[in-house]
């Protein structure tokens, strides 16, 4: 794994760190005493801010900035769901080369088993 791929592995150890931490010192011990759906909420708000931005056409700056935003809190939701990262780089892995309507169609639903 090249150095840019290596941050988000080394942001994910931090993060594990401050599991059970103190929430009144650390930002991500707090997300993690608030709950995984309080967690999974930050998710989908950085996401929409995410795509918010990208639609308004503003700067790149604005884009990039959501976007570690909702890469973070989306590590933060792995931790909580005991993911790892590599499950999901062998997830991407195992989906290269794979058409994305292939992929989509072999998938189960998660509403309906």
């Amino acid at each position: 794994m090249n150095q840019d791929g290596q941050i988000l592995e080394r942001l994910y150890a931090l993060i594990l760190t401050r599991k059970g931490g103190d929430p009144a010192t650390s930002h991500t011990a707090k997300l993690f005493a608030r709950g995984r759906a309080k967690i999974a909420q930050k998710v989908g708000e950085e996401a929409v801010e995410t795509a918010l931005a990208a639609a308004a056409l503003k700067d790149n700056d604005e884009v990039v900035g959501e976007s570690a935003d909702l890469l973070f809190h989306l590590l933060v939701l792995w931790a909580d769901c005991g993911v790892t990262p590599a499950e999901v780089w062998e997830e991407l892995r195992r989906r290269e080369g794979t058409s994305g309507v292939d992929e989509k169609k072999n998938r189960k639903d998660p509403l309906n088993g």
